[in-house]
């Protein structure tokens, strides 16, 4: 499963907000989920998650050379104790003067032949940028250890994943990377990646996929700003 591989971005992806210290009351106090509904205060947007997931800890870091601050929440679902799906929430917010507007990084696959969708959408006064791909959990990446302190397990499976990010008002950005166990859609599906590749897919595999991609886009399309 390119274990070695997906440790490697995993960790790399994660290394600085794992390596900063965490506020986590802070963090948790812009946050509100009630059933699959998630509203932020800092920027002020809600949405629909894909399902009830559970907040299972957040924190706080500075970012002084950029004048801002993340928050970084992370929420799950769970069979027994076991993780099916994962969604990992950052948002940055200025806070200080800055000449330059608040920006993120393009989205990139971890592998091209198992990233299924990648496009841009507008939803009022958003810009939305997403993907979905193919990847591999690993439980031993640095940014998870706080989860399985909390007795959960995270089983080394290929997960599909969306990722999505915004800018608001260039003082906020916000990336989401929601993530589900391929095995928790209840069919049959190939543990090889080569059953996932983009141009072969197919059969239960095909169905696994679509019915991801479909929850996903739907979330993305619940995306508001909240105006007072």
């Amino acid at each position: 499963m390119e274990e070695q591989t997906v440790k490697k971005i995993i960790v790399a992806l994660f290394f600085l907000i794992v390596a900063t210290g965490t506020t986590a009351d802070a963090a948790q106090m812009d946050l509100d989920i009630q059933g699959r509904r998630l509203a932020s205060q800092k920027p002020p947007f809600t949405l629909t998650l894909p399902s009830e997931l559970d907040l299972v800890y957040s924190f706080s870091h500075e970012n002084p050379g950029e004048n801002s601050l993340t928050h970084v929440y992370f929420l799950a679902k769970t069979k027994g104790k076991q993780i099916e799906e994962m969604l990992i929430l950052q948002m940055a917010d200025r806070t200080g003067p800055s000449v330059e507007p608040m920006t993120v990084p393009a989205l990139r696959p971890y592998a091209e032949k198992r990233m299924f969708l990648k496009d841009r959408v507008r939803r009022g006064e958003l810009t939305i940028d997403y993907l979905v791909q193919l990847m591999a959990w690993n439980p031993e990446a640095p940014s998870l250890q706080p989860l399985l302190r909390r007795g959960m397990i995270i089983p080394p499976h290929w997960a599909l994943q969306g990722q999505f990010q915004f800018v608001y008002q260039a003082e906020h950005a916000v990336s989401i990377r929601y993530s589900r166990d391929v095995n928790s859609f209840g069919m049959k599906v190939s543990d090889a990646g080569d059953g996932w590749g983009r141009g072969s897919i197919s059969g239960n595999e095909k169905k696994v996929y679509e019915i991801f991609r479909k929850s996903f886009l739907e979330m993305i399309d619940t995306v508001r700003i909240i105006t007072h």
